[in-house]
Formats: C-alpha cells, structure tokens, sequence
C-alpha cells in the first residue's frame, strides 16, 4: 500500500507513550497529525464524517520509508553438535500444500556444510552442500496432502540416504520412496544452525506439520515409535519435542546439547499430530498426541517495522477515541487509538467499552463478496478504499484461512488493520451504509456527544488486563454494535460488575459470543478455536478445540457453559444479510418497573429507519431464553418482525431442519428482542438485541424512538 501505519497499542493513558509505525512508499515525506474521531460513516444521507483536529507537538513532516512484512513462520535453533562424519536425522511431517516448488521441512548449515530436507508435489528431496558440492537426492514418491510420513535422512560411509515411510495407508497412492547416492565422508561436527518449515534466510516456507524433529549418533535403522526409548539408549544428540511448552514460542531440544531454539511469526501448536487416536481431545491430557506444528507461509505475529515516531498522551486530554491521520499526495490512512481517562480515576458516569477484541478478531476481513458496486460508491464517499480483499500482505482475519485450506485461529495487533479505520465501508448495505466494528461504533459515541451524555472510554484489552476495578468507578457501562468477542477475563468482570449492581447497556447483536485466548506475555495475541457449533466461516478440526495460548476450550461461550442470556438477557438467536427491520411493542413495554424506557416512544412498531441496513433491527439478532439464563424478572418490552427471507436460525439452534432446541418453528426464532432487568443493589441490564440498533440514532436530527429509548436508558442509568 501506499500510505499505511499502526501502533504498538490500541490504547493509552495521559503520560503513556504510543509507538507510531508507518510505511510509505511515495517518494515525498507524509504529513501526521491528531484528530478525534466523532464520527467515522462517510454516508453523506447521516451526519457524515466528523474528525476535530487536535494540536499536537509531533504534528509535522516524516520521511517516507518503504517497509516489508516478514511473514511466514519457522523455528530457529543453534549450538555445537558433535556430529562427526556419520549421522540421522528423523522427523514426521504432514505436507498441507505441496507445490511444484521446493518447500523446505528443515535446513542444517554449518561451517562449509549444509543439509537442505524439502517437499514438492513429486516427494520429499535432500540436498546436501558440502565443499563446495551439490549433492542430492529424492524420492519420487508424490506424498498426500494431509497424510503423515516419517523421513529419514543419513549422512555417512560415503553414501546420503533418503527415505519416506507413510504412516497411514491410502489407498491407490504410491508414497512410499526412498533414494540414495553417493556422498564423500566428511566431518560435520562443530558450530550449527537448525531452521525448521523454511530456508535460513526465511524464504520457501513449508505448509504443514513437523513433529519430533531429532539427529542420532551414526546412520542406525530405527524409526520414531518412542523417541523416548532412543533418548535413553543414549543415540539422539538432539531432540525438539513440540510437546513441550506448548503455550509458547520455545522449542525444547531434549537431547544432551540442549539446543533449544525459538518460533517465528507463531504458528498453529496444539494440533493433532501423527499419535493422536481420538482417545484424548485435550493437549494437556496428552500432550505427545500433540506433538506438532502447523507452519504457514502467510503467518504473521507482528511487521517488527521501525517506530517514526513517538506520541505522549498529555496530561488533561479528554477520554475519547483519536486517530493519528497520515497524508501525502492524495493518499491517506487514520490510525485509531483510545484515550483512557487517568489510572483509578473515572470522568464520567458511563463508560463505553470499545470492542477491540471483535476488531483484532475481524482484522483484514477478505470478505466473500465485493462488488464492483460497492467499492465505487466506497470510493464516491471518500471512504478509506483499502481492505482485506485488495491487499493480504498484512494477514487477514480469523475469518478467513491460510493457503493451505486451514482457518487462521491466531490473530495480531501489531500491524496495519486496514477494516478497524474511520471512514471504513465494510459490507455492501442498499439502505445505509454498511459500517461495521469500529466506524459503527461511532454511531454511539457521535450520538452521546449530541445528547451532552458524558462518557470515558475503555477497551476489552484494558478490560481484561484490569478486571473489575476498571469498571467498578462507573455507574453505567455501554457496549458498542458487535460486542461479540470476549475473555474469561472480561465476560468475569462484566458479570461481576452487574451481580455488585453495575449497570450494563448491550446495544449490539450476537454479543458475547466467541471465546478467546490470550496469554499476559503476548498481549497483542489473540485466539479462537472455531469449535463444534456456531455460525463459522471454518470449522476447527476434530481434536483440536482446546486453545494453544492457555488450555481451554475455545468455541462457543454458550458451549462453555456461560451463555450470553445469564450476562445480558439475550442472546445470538438469528442472522442475514445487512438489512434491518423495526421493533414492535409488546405488553413488557407497559409493565411498571420498565415503562419509564418507552416514554416518548410513539406507536406500537418503531426503528424501521437508520445508517445499518435501514433498520435498528437487523443482520444479527439476538432472543431472550430463560433456558439459557434469562432471568425470570427480564422484560421484553419490545421484539423485532418482517426480517427477510435471507434470515436463518443459527446452528445451535437447531435439531433438524424442522425442530428446534426451543420448540418453536424455525422462523419463529429470526427475533431480536429489547429486554431490561434488575440486578442487585441498584444493578440493571438493558440490551437491544441487533447489531444495526446504533445506527439509527441519528435518524432525523437524532430526534427519533430509538434516540429517545437510549436517552432514557442512559438518562436513568448514570444517575
């Protein structure tokens, strides 16, 4: 891209810093500067884009500097190895995306010696340089994607050898080989580097699992049944067992040189590796049954660009959400960040907790459709133009999947998120104007402003590092669009806050839905296992639902026994396209202890209006269940109708194609339902049940029913 940046961060306080990172590739100096983002929708038929410039002292003029994006993972090792003139080497390696090309499974090099072990659709080839000599060999035998196999390498008595074994048997393939040729004897011992799934300079990257990577004394004939009987005949010189310390980023060599080395760009660990028998589904259980790594080319835990600069938050600077906006000859992007209000101090009665982790987890969206109409009229409003399906060299999201067919689960900060940018158009909508995430959001904050409803702004990141004492000070927390993604850490301190009488106003749809991980030394890491149920854009494999980043399972909150209805009293019930429909009354809305939030609102079907798929009711809904946690002093004061035909029940909803885990009709679950109750000590929920409810706050002037709902809520709320 031309003009693109990030930060170390998504948020700060006054008197931290934020670590601005940009890459430009024009040839004239870019321009940075401060802005506060009101509003972020460029649709001319709203209040259109609102951005207030903000002095700040690194204002100015920056140097353009090209940087690359050094995707694709591997591992890193190195040490001295008594390797002598005869040695093996075995391994298991699963191929994922064999190509014509040379992919390399592991690259050996020292003093004037290199080993080089790779695939290509025809088989596995070694290729040995030493002295200045190429010699290889291969087994032309075309290995199956997927399938495991156990190679063996020697080096010794004047001969390389190389074998490839399947360890399941497919029918009618022929992918067993083995070749060998003539080598002269030299000694190899000394000083060497290992480089696991790509070449020592980080290029042609294997697509695919190794597992139990060792080097044995001579050129025995064994095979890797029970590495742990050959660590005890005293033969291995190194062994890197992937079982080890799964969570993290170390490869533990247990061999007697503890060779230990180091992943790169973090790739996919508790998979399934060659052992696994479906005995156990949970990698701490049985941790050797998971003895792999996934590596993928496309792999990418942070661009490591060079900071540009440095910004302090100044001390007094109003909590809001701010953007760093870059400009050179016609091009422009705008980083967002957050302004947290002073540690242990709370500005406001209300706080809006942004949904950054739905964001990290929706980064760089490639997205299954993107006409040609949509990106004209993105282009018509001067709306940001780049996005996931134009540019993949920053990753994409956890709702795609890498090349090789397996769904990305892992997912960074520490790059440009071109989706998570003001004035970002995300999904074709005839009727509004297709905002998602972050840029809808600021359908909320941009309303609040209008209504003098004060507000500090805190994230799911600070959320989850700081618990409940990060809301405790407040009187009200309000959620954006599609708080969808959460922590055992933040969905705790969300209920705490509500059992302690916190008040919580959800004014999204299917909140609350997914579970992430996250690990306190890799802060910008997040991940999801798209396990069992759920409407998914991939399925995670069998045996392969428990997280890497700490041993839980990972999937659906509702299938972690905490569904969202015992937070909010909704839950994720229905979706379709980006369209929206209106609310009608039911009898709740004249129930004593929640009248108060329907005065003002005329007529008994209202929200048939707004900037989101033309209606506050739409594109994912979310029902109450008293099943699944409703609370039995819940009023539903008003429920959604006349959805389209493109509306479907979520999977776990459903039986058959006819039944229902409920009872009910299908059809009769495609609802989103408003729904307030009362907690403890003063303590209240109130929830909307649609994504799309926020952009209808501004309809006519901002004087509208769903305006005056809100007003009310919040009105009551801080109070």
């Amino acid at each position: 891209m031309p003009l693109i940046g990030y930060l170390d961060r998504f948020s700060a306080r006054p008197g931290e810093r934020l670590e601005v990172k940009v890459s430009s590739q024009l040839a004239t100096p870019y321009r940075a500067e401060l802005v506060r983002v009101r509003h972020a929708d460029p649709n001319p038929a709203g209040p259109g884009m609102r951005l207030i410039p903000v002095p700040a002292d690194w204002t100015g003029e920056y140097p353009s500097v090209a940087k690359p994006v050094p995707s694709g993972a591997l591992g890193r090792a190195a040490g001295r190895l008594p390797l002598d003139e005869s040695f093996s080497l075995l391994l298991r390696v699963s191929p994922w995306l064999p190509r014509e090309a040379p992919q390399v499974v592991l690259a050996l090099a020292g003093e004037g010696r290199a080993l080089t072990l790779s695939v290509t659709t025809a088989g596995f080839a070694v290729e040995v340089l030493q002295d200045g000599a190429r010699t290889r060999c291969a087994t032309a035998a075309p290995p199956q994607r997927r399938s495991w196999y156990e190679l063996s390498v020697t080096v010794g008595h004047g001969r390389l050898t190389l074998t490839q074994r399947p360890l399941q048997q497919v029918w009618g393939a022929s992918d067993t080989g083995a070749a060998e040729a003539a080598l002269p004897v030299a000694d190899w011992s000394g000083e060497i580097a290992i480089t696991f799934a790509a070449a020592p300079d980080a290029t042609a990257h294997f697509n695919g699992r190794i597992e139990d990577p060792l080097l044995l004394r001579g050129t025995p004939r064994v095979t890797l049944d029970d590495p742990a009987a050959l660590l005890a005949s005293g033969r291995i010189l190194a062994w890197w067992d992937f079982a080890e310390a799964m969570e993290g980023e170390a490869l533990h060599d247990r061999g007697p040189a503890a060779l230990h080395g180091t992943l790169v760009n973090l790739p996919a660990r508790a998979v399934k590796g060659s052992r696994w028998t479906g005995a156990e589904h949970a990698w701490r259980h049985a941790p050797r049954h998971y003895a792999a790594i996934h590596f993928h080319e496309d792999d990418l835990e942070d661009c490591r660009w060079a900071t540009d600069f440095t910004m302090t938050i100044p001390q007094g600077m109003p909590s809001g959400v701010y953007a760093v906006r870059l400009t050179a000859n016609g091009h422009w992007d705008m980083i967002p960040f957050f302004v947290l209000p002073p540690k242990s101090v709370a500005r406001a009665a209300v706080a809006y907790l942004a949904n950054t982790f739905t964001c990290q987890v929706y980064a760089n969206y490639r997205r299954p459709e993107f006409p040609d109409d949509h990106r004209a009229k993105r282009q018509s409003w001067g709306a940001f133009d780049w996005c996931g399906n134009l540019v993949t060299d920053y990753g994409l999201s956890t709702y795609n999947a890498h090349v090789d067919g397996s769904g990305i689960h892992l997912s960074t900060r520490l790059r440009p998120i071109m989706n998570m940018r003001p004035g970002f158009v995300a999904v074709p909508d005839p009727k509004g104007s297709g905002l998602r995430h972050l840029p809808a959001d600021t359908h909320l904050t941009d309303w609040m402003e209008e209504k003098g409803i004060a507000f500090d702004v805190i994230t799911d990141e600070d959320l989850d590092d700081e618990g409940l004492p990060l809301l405790a000070r407040y009187k009200c927390v309000v959620t954006g669009s599609h708080p969808e993604y959460h922590s055992q850490g933040t969905l705790d301190a969300l209920q705490a806050y509500v059992a302690q009488g916190g008040r919580l106003a959800n004014l999204g749809g299917n909140s609350f839905y997914w579970k992430v991980g996250r690990r306190p030394d890799r802060p910008h890491v997040l991940e999801i296992r798209r396990a069992e149920g759920g409407i998914r854009a991939w399925a995670a494999e069998p045996g392969e639902y428990f997280q890497q980043l700490d041993g839980t399972l990972g999937g659906l909150w509702r299938r972690n026994g905490r569904p969202p209805q015992q937070l909010c009293g909704v839950g994720f019930s229905s979706q379709g396209r980006f369209e929206g429909s209106h609310y009608r009354r039911m009898p709740g809305a004249d129930d004593p202890r929640a009248a108060w939030i329907m005065e003002g609102v005329e007529g008994e079907t209202f929200g048939g209006f707004g900037l989101s798929g033309g209606g506050a009711a739409g594109f994912e809904l979310d029902r109450a269940d008293p099943v699944l946690g409703t609370p039995p002093n819940a009023v539903i004061l008003a429920r959604s109708e006349g959805h389209q035909d493109h509306f479907v029940v979520v999977h776990e909803e459903m039986l058959t194609n006819l039944t229902t885990v409920t009872g009910e009709k299908p059809e009769d679950l495609i609802r989103a339902e408003i729904v307030h109750f009362e907690t403890r000590n003063g303590g209240a929920v109130f929830s909307t049940g649609s994504i799309t409810f926020c952009g209808s706050l501004s309809h006519n002037g901002y004087a509208n029913p769903i305006s005056r709902m809100l007003e009310n809520v919040l009105t009551r709320f801080q109070a």
